[in-house]
């Protein structure tokens, strides 16, 4: 037992053989295995024994820092995570030098992008070597801010573009990898931040925005925000914060905001002299009958007024039919709009892409057969169409109204003329993309550069 090191509860740990000069390791003797950090793992087959390659972010302040690493596979075993979830991970055996001494160490590989520290040392690291302090911390190789800087000095690439962070909740979303794909082209740095790990401190010295783990985000020039309705108040309350700080926000929280509040947005466009279909709004169900009447009628729509992608918006048929929804909405606390039906669209709409008052694309939708929903999230047919010089000045229009620099307009044709359904802050991509072939997301990226006067 005297021969045992003392080990803290953090230590420095070195990987030549991988590549990685130096990667904080969090000492735990509750785990069994050792883990690291790694992305992109892929298996293949190397003179008849497999292997892996893998991508690890080994500096937790700095994610733009990526190693490309590879090693022998010699197991897929069954762990557990901290949620008690089990889940399958590849290991691999690989030298590690930690202070004077180098070792042999099992790594099992696995996603600890949210975690603290990039790598964890278990007990089968820790067994016959070391005694842990745990009122220690880098004992044994005590690496200090400069050699850290000097020792990834080769990793970090001159700046040559905008850094520019994805601020949504899935990185899997066609529009979120289209986006990402789109920066990179154009030279970028663009990195994606789950709207959910990301937190503020408010001060008037020194106010800042975190990420999940501690790490500062001080340095993007300008953000995406695409946040879904769920988390609609948290998001515009960081985008808020982005904008304090001077970051270049492509959708502002207030625009965001007020486009998903349907009643606001709604009489904006009343006020503004923007066409709708006839909308009523009303809080008591006596008002209920006359609410129909005031729509002229059923058959009408019925939409929540949080609803997105179609959901939340129902057909009425008949009048009895609209007074049982309607009453029913209103019974469990719930706002909703009311708003006379277009028979004559025959399940059509229009959705306009607007970035910075221009239309850059335009695709008609087309509801299935029995549904009266046009939305491709609700098994809408999209197709290329050319809008009339009066629908593009209705979509730049109410962009504006709701000072949106990106938003998806949609509108109806109507035996009145065209008349303006709704504006969405986070329009998607796939289906106006594939339907016009356009590559939109370039052409966000590009907004962004024009309106911080990037001159590559």
């Amino acid at each position: 037992m005297n021969d045992l090191k003392i080990i803290g509860s953090e230590e420095w740990c070195v990987f030549d053989q991988l590549g990685i000069p130096a990667i904080k390791a969090r000492v735990d003797s509750g785990a069994k295995t050792s883990s690291i950090q790694a992305t992109n793992i892929k298996v293949y087959n190397k003179g008849g024994v497999d292997w892996v390659k893998f991508d690890v972010n080994p500096i937790q302040e700095n994610r733009s820092i990526n190693i490309e690493c590879e090693a022998k596979l010699v197991d897929r075993r069954s762990v557990k995570s901290s949620l008690g979830i089990s889940e399958e991970r590849l290991v691999v055996k690989t030298p590690v030098t930690i202070g004077d001494t180098t070792f042999d160490i099992e790594l099992t590989l696995a996603n600890r992008d949210t975690m603290e520290f990039r790598m964890l040392l278990g007990r089968e690291a820790l067994n016959q070597r070391y005694m842990v302090n745990p009122a220690q911390s880098y004992s044994l190789q005590p690496f200090s801010d400069s050699d850290i800087a000097e020792k990834y000095k080769s990793f970090i690439k001159e700046k040559t573009g905008l850094k520019i962070a994805l601020l949504a909740s899935n990185p899997n979303l066609y529009s979120n990898q289209r986006l990402m794909e789109a920066a990179n082209a154009r030279g970028h740095e663009i990195v994606f931040l789950n709207v959910e790990h990301v937190y503020m401190k408010l001060d008037a010295n020194s106010p800042e925005i975190r990420y999940r783990g501690g790490n500062v985000l001080n340095e993007f020039d300008a953000i995406i925000p695409r946040i879904k309705p769920a988390v609609t108040f948290y998001g515009c309350a960081l985008i808020r914060q982005f904008n304090n700080l001077g970051v270049y926000c492509l959708n502002s929280a207030e625009a965001i905001t007020q486009s998903r509040d349907k009643l606001f947005a709604s009489q904006l466009f009343s006020k503004n002299d923007i066409h709708i279909p006839t909308t009523g709004f009303a809080k008591s169900p006596m008002d209920t009958k006359d609410l129909i009447r005031m729509v002229n009628g059923a058959p009408l729509i019925i939409k929540l007024l949080e609803s997105t992608q179609g959901k939340g918006v129902v057909l009425a048929e008949t009048n009895k039919a609209a007074e049982s929804v309607i009453n029913a909405f209103k019974s469990v606390q719930t706002n909703i709009l009311v708003q006379e039906f277009i028979k004559e669209a025959n399940g059509q709409d229009i959705r306009c892409f607007v970035i910075n008052g221009k239309v850059v694309a335009s695709m008609q939708r087309q509801a299935e057969k029995g549904e009266f929903r046009a939305n491709i999230h609700q098994g809408g047919k999209a197709s290329v169409i050319k809008i009339t010089p009066e629908e593009k000045k209705l979509a730049i229009k109410a962009a504006k109204v709701l000072n949106l620099a990106v938003a998806g307009v949609d509108i109806i044709r109507s035996n009145k003329g065209p008349l303006l359904l709704e504006v969405n802050s986070s329009p998607g991509l796939e289906g106006i993309e594939k339907a016009t072939g356009k590559d939109i997301a370039d052409s966000m990226i590009t907004a962004i550069e024009k309106k911080l006067k990037f001159i590559n």
